[in-house]
């Protein structure tokens, strides 16, 4: 998987063969926003277009555009999940909330490394 930013965007990119050139896909928001290229200064140029376009979009709606996300989300667990989290979370000196977090976080980046 090859990762494009721009600001706080973050897009997937992907070679799709039917067009002979790069397809990508803003990933860190709700809505949609893909753009093509053939090279990786088209591509950052068509992702810089299609993030302003979006935003022109929403303006002209009069709608809030999706951002990358808030910071919150809810996660469901087993009951021995959520106690050997919280175990985990104690013998670290953490809260729950914070370990969840740097643990989320290295995982991410391990992911994410371009």
């Amino acid at each position: 998987m090859t990762l494009m930013r721009l600001g706080e965007y973050v897009a997937r990119i992907n070679y799709d063969d039917a067009i002979d050139g790069f397809f990508g896909e803003v990933v860190n928001t709700s809505d949609v926003i893909t753009f093509y290229g053939r090279s990786a200064d088209e591509l950052r140029r068509e992702l810089a277009a299609s993030i302003e376009a979006h935003l022109e979009a929403c303006r002209a709606k009069g709608v809030e555009p999706s951002r990358p996300y808030s910071g919150k989300f809810n996660i469901r667990l087993s009951p021995a999940e959520h106690a050997r989290i919280a175990a985990a979370a104690a013998a670290a000196g953490k809260s729950m909330n914070s370990w969840v977090a740097d643990m989320l976080a290295e995982a991410a980046e391990r992911e994410l490394v371009e």
